[in-house]
């Protein structure tokens, strides 16, 4: 049987961007309430307020929404979108294209796409309507990538939002693991990649009990 989430039960999705760079930032972040800035988070934070902040637009067929609320309780997700432009169709239906602004460039992995692909389903869940593609626009190179909601997208995006869940219910933390991408991530310090598992552990008991 098919679990459906209460409102108290719903998790961020940024949370499947996290789990899809590297489980255990997922888990700090999410699981122990661990959060640090870098120059990269600083940066992307002040393009989104830069986005949300903005004014929805309406010309001839198309409307823009931007900082549009979203959930899902069949995948136990809530958020917001930066924007979801409105394209009128057939018989005057008004079709949801979701886009998300990103600081860099387009990465290697897929987890800009799946967290499109998260607030897609949201939307079809919410609307009643099918969301077959959205749009990823990134600073750096200044350019839009269209993404469509293939059969393969959704099943990696459904598999991250039930994956996330498992790892908050279970309460535990995987352990962590060096690789390059560690050096760009803020919680570099805090997790500790390199040191013994020990050393991460006494690392988070004396920080959770600084804490007011």
């Amino acid at each position: 049987m098919t679990k459906v989430f209460t409102e108290d039960d719903l998790l961020p999705l940024s949370a499947l961007q996290h789990l899809l760079f590297c489980e255990r930032q997922a888990a700090l972040i999410h699981l122990e309430r661990v959060w640090a800035e870098n120059s990269l988070t600083i940066e992307g934070k002040h393009l989104h307020e830069r986005v949300d902040s903005g004014e929805g637009e309406s010309r001839g067929d198309l409307r823009i929404a931007r900082g549009v609320a979203l959930r899902s309780l069949r995948l136990g997700l809530s958020g917001k979108a930066d924007a979801v432009e409105f394209h009128r169709g057939p018989e005057d239906v008004w079709l949801p294209f979701p886009v998300e602004y990103k600081r860099g460039r387009p990465k290697k992995h897929r987890a800009d796409e799946v967290q499109l692909c998260a607030q897609a389903l949201c939307l079809e869940e919410m609307l009643g309507v099918s969301v077959p593609s959205g749009a990823l626009f990134y600073g750096e190179t200044r350019r839009r990538l269209d993404v469509a909601f293939d059969a393969a997208l959704r099943l990696v995006t459904e598999q991250a939002a039930a994956r996330m869940h498992e790892i908050l219910d279970s309460g535990v933390t995987p352990l962590p693991v060096r690789e390059p991408k560690c050096d760009q991530c803020s919680l570099l310090e805090i997790c500790m990649p390199g040191a013994p598992s020990s050393s991460v552990q006494r690392y988070l008991d004396r920080a959770l009990r600084s804490e007011p």
